[in-house]
């Protein structure tokens, strides 16, 4: 898919300007990673190491002063866990240049700990296995203890209103009224296929129009890692979608967006940011209580699909996961209380 190719190079550029930021030996660590990890793994890899070495030069004794730039491989040799674990501190709160160069707070809980901890263990054990190092701190630091949250979805009546009320505009603002009208079929259509399918909103913003077939019911997406994966919607999503794209074919769409299905009112590919704030738009004339994002509807899809099937390994496959306990973990709450159903299931004597 074309949208999918230009994702990937502007990740690439992105992970070439990361790597003149950072140490020179680490474009070997990225070069070997090429085959085994997607662009867009790398590219956060690049942005937490990045954190790693300015925490090194600025606030590690035996590093401070430092430019990133002068690190070298046997500064790696210097790093011990007990800098792994005060790196893992640092991260809970520090200042951090945007683009523009200006300084913003940042802070990162148990999974962003993991996922920078993971960046600094995987470079670690990359130089260690090819003997450059001569120790692997990093296997002695262990994963910050990540602790589940009560999974955040609309109930079924929730998803009826939030469905009504992106067509009729109801719990609008008088200046969101003024755009209702030029998009509401859009929105309908964007949001009835998140609901419906559980689809990620990267999947959604890349979908073409050559990618749908209403023969089968059924939309092409490229998933996570790059792989191109069919997914099969049901009649609510398919009158959405038509009805969407009676409106989509009278819109000529700028140069480099002919091919998108979804567009912008600037008749360019919508974006993962408008499809944040369209669901969070309409989702507050729902729930005040809950912070409803397109990732929610995706919990909201996989909760009615288990709840309806009960097989753990069907949820996962339709999410796209690629290992079947990332799917158990999140739903582990509704596999207890499946399992404490069964006794009122089974009848040992007839009455």
């Amino acid at each position: 898919m074309e949208y999918s190719k230009e994702v990937n190079n502007k990740l690439t550029e992105r992970l070439r300007e990361l790597l003149d930021e950072l140490p020179p030996f680490c474009r070997d660590f990225f070069r070997a990673s090429t085959n085994s990890r997607s662009i867009r793994t790398r590219v956060g890899y690049a942005y937490d190491l990045k954190v790693f070495f300015k925490y090194l030069t600025e606030d590690n004794t035996k590093f401070m002063g430092r430019s990133i730039k002068s690190l070298t491989t046997t500064d790696l040799e210097e790093v011990k866990a007990v800098d792994i674990d005060d790196f893992l501190d640092y991260v809970t709160y520090y200042q951090n240049e945007n683009k523009q160069g200006r300084e913003l707070d940042r802070t990162n809980d148990e999974k962003g700990k993991s996922r920078k901890l993971a960046a600094v263990r995987s470079m670690l054990k990359y130089f260690y296995q090819r003997e450059v190092i001569s120790d692997n701190p990093g296997t002695l630091i262990s994963t910050p203890k990540i602790h589940e949250k009560d999974i955040i979805r609309l109930e079924p009546d929730e998803v009826s209103r939030l469905l009504d009320n992106i067509e009729s505009g109801e719990g609008m603002t008088k200046r969101e009224i003024k755009y209702h009208d030029k998009t509401a079929v859009r929105d309908l259509a964007i949001v009835t296929l998140l609901l419906g399918t559980g689809m990620r909103v990267s999947e959604c913003v890349g979908i073409d129009l050559k990618d749908l077939d209403f023969n089968m019911n059924a939309v092409r997406v490229v998933r996570k890692g790059g792989n191109t994966r069919t997914l099969y919607f049901g009649e609510e999503v398919e009158k959405a979608l038509k009805d969407y794209i009676v409106q989509r074919n009278k819109i000529e769409a700028l140069e480099g967006s002919e091919d998108a299905l979804f567009l912008s009112l600037q008749k360019k590919r919508i974006t993962d940011r408008a499809i944040q704030n369209l669901v969070k738009k309409y989702a507050s004339t729902v729930t005040s209580m809950k912070k409803i994002t397109p990732h929610k509807l995706r919990s909201t899809f996989g909760t009615e699909l288990y709840m309806e099937s009960g097989d753990i390994y069907l949820v996962a496959d339709a999410l796209g996961h690629a290992d079947v306990n990332t799917t158990s973990k999140h739903y582990a709450r509704m596999m207890e209380e499946r399992r404490r159903s069964v006794p009122q299931f089974i009848k040992l004597r007839e009455e």
